[in-house]
């Protein structure tokens, strides 16, 4: 397996890629086949950041994790990953197997998601209007990937996320799948609406 590693606000340590590099192969105790892995370490704000993310097959595992030693911080986010791993270890395998599944996927059109995250300032901070709009500090696109409901959950455990867009391979609309702060999953359906015929008649 590929691993890649990239430094930011902080000077390349080979001593940290070495050790990334050999807790990033304990993937194989779990998968039979595992693609490329990146992995982004950071300084920001005193806090020592580890972002993994590993490619194995249609699926994406990812693990992120922010502490005061970049070792920790490394261990932390690959606990993540595991511990997903050792969840789905069995469907993962049977997946891998599945060439059906992606045959079908690749019948359905790419829709591509655009996720911003906003900034409003709050009504006391804002005393001129134009001041209280929204303003986007992060734009980030993705593919909503044709799978089905119970994948989509999957992917979103895999990826440590709480919410997941995705496009239904049975209904071929996009849906999003969250988790509630019950501990259960949520279903969003994104169903088009027609009018009434006899509206459509008059006018």
């Amino acid at each position: 397996m590929q691993v890649n590693i990239t430094f930011r606000q902080m000077s390349p340590i080979e001593s940290l890629k070495e050790y990334a590099r050999e807790k990033v192969d304990r993937v194989h105790k779990y998968l039979d086949r595992a693609g490329e892995a990146h992995v982004v370490l950071s300084l920001e704000r005193h806090l020592h950041h580890a972002d993994i993310t590993i490619q194995s097959g249609a699926w994406v595992l990812r693990g992120r994790e922010k502490s005061e030693d970049m070792y920790a911080s490394i261990d932390l986010a690959m606990d993540k990953i595991e511990r997903q791993l050792r969840r789905y270890k069995e469907r993962l395998k049977h997946h891998h197997g599945r060439d059906k599944v992606h045959h079908r996927q690749e019948l359905l059109r790419d829709v591509r998601v655009r996720y911003d995250v906003v900034a409003v300032p709050e009504p006391e901070n804002a005393p001129a209007p134009e001041a209280a709009s929204p303003r986007i500090i992060r734009t980030n696109e993705f593919i909503a990937k044709p799978m089905s409901v119970e994948d989509a959950v999957m992917q979103m455990d895999l990826m440590n996320n709480d919410f997941l867009v995705f496009t239904n391979s049975t209904s071929r609309e996009v849906n999003v799948v969250y988790r509630r702060k019950d501990g259960h999953y949520g279903l969003i359906e994104a169903i088009p609406t027609r009018e009434p015929a006899e509206q459509l008649k008059t006018g």
